[in-house]
């Protein structure tokens, strides 16, 4: 009979002793935590955030024509793929003059992209388009639009990538634009933005 393979186990650790042991002596022993009893007095403290002046419930006051829009990399991508004019279909969709605005993160991430997408970049350097600088360090452009969203309610943000999308929805106030059936659609535009004020 040969030798019965054992199987080895894998991040196994030695047993040790907890430090409220009884085993242990009493000066080494880790003395339990006493509770400290909140004075039912005192007023509570939370931290909430400052509902931004620009809403109207979730009506924003700050949108209205002409539309700045921030375009993602992957909206000019896919436009390109379905034949659409970026700035004509947009106007098409708002009924609206629309000024495209691009990021520096969007830049460097086409440029990332390499030749292929090399007709995505030149038209993302169209003089129509707006560029927008970026002071934060890296080129990942989804925290970026996320981010300037957050700060200035005064854009909608063009994409098509899902999870953008979903970290978007739960800003108050934004609309998405995104591609369907080859043309631009617009997510979560109030019927009565394009009505003139009076």
């Amino acid at each position: 009979m040969g030798k019965q393979k054992k199987t080895r186990k894998y991040a196994t650790m030695k047993r040790m002793l907890s430090l409220r042991d009884e085993r242990l002596k009493e000066k080494d022993r880790l003395k339990p935590k006493k509770k400290e009893k909140k004075d039912p007095s005192a007023l509570k403290e939370r931290e909430v955030t400052q509902h931004p002046s620009c809403l109207f419930f979730q009506y924003n006051t700050q949108l209205g024509p002409p539309y700045h829009i921030l375009v993602d990399t992957n909206f000019i991508n896919f436009s390109i793929k379905a034949k659409l004019d970026l700035v004509q279909s947009m106007m098409d969709c708002l009924y609206a003059k629309c000024i495209p605005c691009i990021t520096d993160c969007v830049m460097a991430e086409l440029e990332k992209l390499g030749q292929k997408y090399r007709v995505a970049l030149r038209i993302a350097k169209d003089p129509r388009f707006e560029r927008l600088p970026c002071t934060h360090k890296g080129t990942y452009a989804d925290d970026c639009l996320v981010q300037r969203v957050t700060q200035h309610k005064c854009y909608i943000v063009a994409t098509v990538d899902r999870d953008l999308k979903r970290r978007i929805r739960k800003i108050p106030g934004v609309p998405i634009m995104y591609i369907s059936n080859h043309r631009y659609n617009i997510e979560r535009m109030p019927d009565d933005y394009g009505a003139p004020r009076f």
